[in-house]
């Protein structure tokens, strides 16, 4: 996680500026729904207001527009000659306690600031907290300022209205925007979103999704669901919108229960999957292991150390092995020889533990090591400060099996013959009832794949990461093999230079056992891939016109 004095300035107000194409597709998408009264949340320089003027809509009286910095405020009440008026207010604040009664709209646009809620002064955060309570849904400080930004827009669209944004994608997955997710399934009678094959906003190594709904013309309507419609480039968006929006797909009930991932998959995936959920070969993760998060130091740079640090300051007699990052592990079994191999080449791979809460019964040199982390002001950090002394690393113990928090191709579980520790980057597996072995053999396989794919969430850069509750739901198939299993498969992904080759080759040995035919192991492999590739989206190529 990066600091606030890390970041540049555009990312924490949100400002990634939308281009006039994306804007005109959405916006001639609400002219169908034939607007009155048109609300634009987060207006910037005016990009939406000008494609409104463009787009010539009929009937249209009051264009409602908000937008924090005076300047640019200021740019978009002289880009329209539209009967606009734009507040240079914080449109939360707004909601909460200046929206009337009669404040209401028959459509919404735009694109709504995408800032981590730490990030936000308190002010907002208090705001952002209190629009939940106020529609009576769950909060967590984990929220990005855009959810609460499109919870009060449909708070505010009239019964039929339209809503039309531009919004992150990880709308699918990530647990902090569950409760936009429900609230949207339950007020909109169709929710489409369209999903770029590429990043658009290039600066943010965050994927985007156009968000198309309609509220419901009465409380108690039935909804049609939600559909996705992938597009490849800003070509696809010179097609009619509402053509597309009538007769798009759209799934409804336990598709879209929880986390819409599910929407991405066929009906043959769907139907695949819910037979192995109650196959007795396979198992939910959490029936065959317990999972733990590693050792928090609360300053890694510190406590974790190579060679070089424990020669200068002398303290061999307090380095145990450790490991953490996958530069750190290249196989399926973490060794001894693995660790000497990482001191070799300077990797940080000595965990320093000390136990003495009484620093002067330290000797000299390990009190001098203890001063450059005090220089460092490590004794201030959280977690370092909760503890009744800053250098005693709490919860120290190995596990037979570790797994990174993160992965970029695929997760695999270490076995961790090493018997080394694990830092808060990867998670200590305890197995129930099982091989060691056979459980990490088994692990590396699409089916096992395809559930972290679903329940996962990917940021920036198409990393993705899984945390302790999601890897508890994980489908592995159970299978009994061999330590000698485990080395064929440890030496086969050391050397593999296809990494899809050798999860095919995983399929064959680990679905094949389960009794899975080649038919089945290819649907659920297809599918793994479709949904990794769409996570490792590549920043677009056409040229944006309009970005700061």
């Amino acid at each position: 996680m990066n600091f606030i004095g890390l970041e540049s300035s555009q990312k924490l107000r949100g400002g990634f500026y939308t281009d006039p194409v994306i804007a005109s597709f959405l916006t001639r998408w609400i002219k169908i729904g034939n607007p009155t009264s048109i609300l634009e949340p987060s207006c910037g320089d005016g990009i939406f207001l000008q494609m409104i003027e463009q787009q010539g809509i009929p009937g249209l009286k009051q264009v409602t527009a908000f937008e924090i910095e005076h300047d640019e405020a200021e740019k978009a009440r002289k880009r329209t000659h539209l009967p606009v008026r734009v507040l240079d207010r914080d449109f939360l604040r707004w909601f909460l306690f200046k929206a009337q009664d009669e404040d209401r709209f028959d459509a919404v646009i735009g694109n709504p600031p995408f800032i981590r809620y730490q990030y936000l002064p308190e002010e907002q955060q208090l705001l952002s907290e209190k629009i939940f309570a106020q529609l009576g849904l769950p909060f967590t400080k984990h929220t990005n300022a855009w959810v609460p930004f499109v919870l009060a827009s449909i708070r505010l669209l009239n019964p039929g209205g339209r809503i039309a944004m531009v919004i992150p994608s990880e709308i699918f997955h990530i647990p902090h925007a569950a409760s936009l997710r429900r609230y949207l399934a339950t007020q909109c009678s169709r929710i489409l979103l369209f999903d770029p094959q590429e990043i658009w906003f290039n600066d943010t190594l965050q994927g985007t999704v156009l968000l198309l709904a309609e509220k419901k013309r009465e409380v108690s309507g039935k909804s049609k669901g939600v559909a996705v419609i992938p597009i490849s480039d800003r070509q696809a968006l010179s097609e009619n919108p509402e053509r597309q929006f009538q007769r798009a797909v759209y799934a409804n009930g336990v598709i879209i229960e929880g986390k819409w991932m599910p929407i991405f998959l066929t009906s043959h995936e769907r139907e695949l999957l819910a037979q192995l959920r109650i196959s007795p070969n396979v198992k939910c993760f959490s029936e065959v292991a317990s999972v733990d998060v590693g050792i928090v130091t609360g300053a890694n740079k510190f406590f974790l150390v190579p060679d070089k640090t424990v020669e200068e300051f002398a303290l061999q007699q307090w380095v145990h092995p450790m490991f953490g990052r996958s530069n750190h592990v290249e196989g399926l079994v973490f060794t001894t020889d693995d660790h000497q191999a990482n001191k070799s080449v300077g990797l940080p791979s000595n965990f320093l533990w000390f136990q003495e809460e009484n620093i002067e019964n330290l000797p000299s040199n390990v009190r001098r090591y203890l001063e450059v982390g005090l220089n460092q002001q490590l004794q201030k950090r959280f977690k370092c400060r909760t503890r009744r002394c800053w250098y005693k690393v709490p919860s120290v113990y190995s596990a037979p099996i570790a797994m990174l928090k993160r992965a970029h191709n695929y997760p695999r579980l270490v076995l961790n013959r090493a018997d080394a520790y694990t830092t808060d980057t990867a998670y200590r597996i305890k197995p129930i009832n099982i091989r060691s072995s056979a459980l990490v053999v088994g692990f590396v396989n699409s089916l096992t794949c395809l559930t972290a794919e679903l329940e996962g969430r990917h940021y920036g850069g198409g990393v993705l990461e899984l945390v302790p509750s999601e890897i508890e739901r994980l489908l592995v198939p159970k299978i009994d093999d061999s330590t000698a299993d485990l080395n064929s498969a440890d030496h086969r992904f050391r050397k593999m230079k296809d990494d899809l080759a050798f999860l095919r080759e995983q399929d064959s040995h680990v679905l094949g056992k389960i009794g899975l035919t080649k038919k089945e192991q290819i649907i659920l492999h297809d599918a793994c891939v479709r949904l990794r590739n769409r996570r490792h989206r590549t920043p677009s190529s056409e040229k944006v016109l309009n970005e700061e």
